[in-house]
């Protein structure tokens, strides 16, 4: 069942089907609620009508037998980058070391198309956003998000009862327990480690 409100999901996928009026190749969008919370350090960590063309590139590239990425997904290559022009993405000159041509951005002709729909998902966005806003001093959202990322790739030590510890990006950890394999118990993340936040 899904929890992502239905505005929200509306929102994208009537976000991805405007894409998909321009580029009618790109699949479907499966799962709409896929995009949400999922982050990546490589693929930009904040859902935007930005983000979602760059995960419509990896969509086209899919339904054309076109590996775009290495490196386990994080390293975008030319051919990405040749469809990500395609899709109206500019991108730096020289790649980045450890993402490639991941860091792409709308370009101007990109921007004036899609103004309607950029505006009507940052609307839903932002609706989400204030829904689902539950913080309280005592909640723990990891560092990333004192940084205005949603944690991909940053971690923090989680340790466990007889003393071992492991770097583990929060927002996992709070999908379900990590259990040491020495002792049995779950891994969580030190209380002085939350007052930090």
């Amino acid at each position: 069942m899904s929890t992502t409100p239905p505005v929200l999901a509306a929102e994208l996928a009537q976000a991805w089907a405007d894409i998909q009026r321009y580029h009618p190749e790109l699949p479907d969008l499966a799962a709409p609620e896929s995009l949400i919370g999922e982050s990546s350090s490589a693929c930009g960590a904040e859902l935007s009508f930005e983000r979602l063309l760059h995960e419509a590139v990896h969509g086209i590239a899919a339904a054309r037998g076109v590996r775009d990425t290495s490196r386990a997904g994080r390293y975008h290559n030319r051919r990405f980058l040749a469809i990500a022009e395609e899709l109206g993405l500019d991108h730096a000159e020289e790649p980045h070391p450890s993402s490639g041509f991941s860091l792409v951005t709308l370009n101007p002709e990109a921007k004036r198309r899609y103004r309607p729909t950029a505006e009507r998902l940052q609307r839903a966005l932002k609706a989400h956003t204030v829904a689902t806003a539950a913080d309280t001093k005592r909640s723990f959202r990891g560092p990333a998000a004192r940084h205005g990322s949603s944690g991909g790739g940053v971690r923090v030590k989680a340790v466990c009862d007889c003393g071992r510890n492991v770097r583990v990006v929060p927002s996992v950890l709070a999908q379900a327990p990590i259990v040491c394999g020495g002792c049995g118990k779950p891994f969580r993340i030190p209380e002085a480690a939350v007052a930090v936040g």
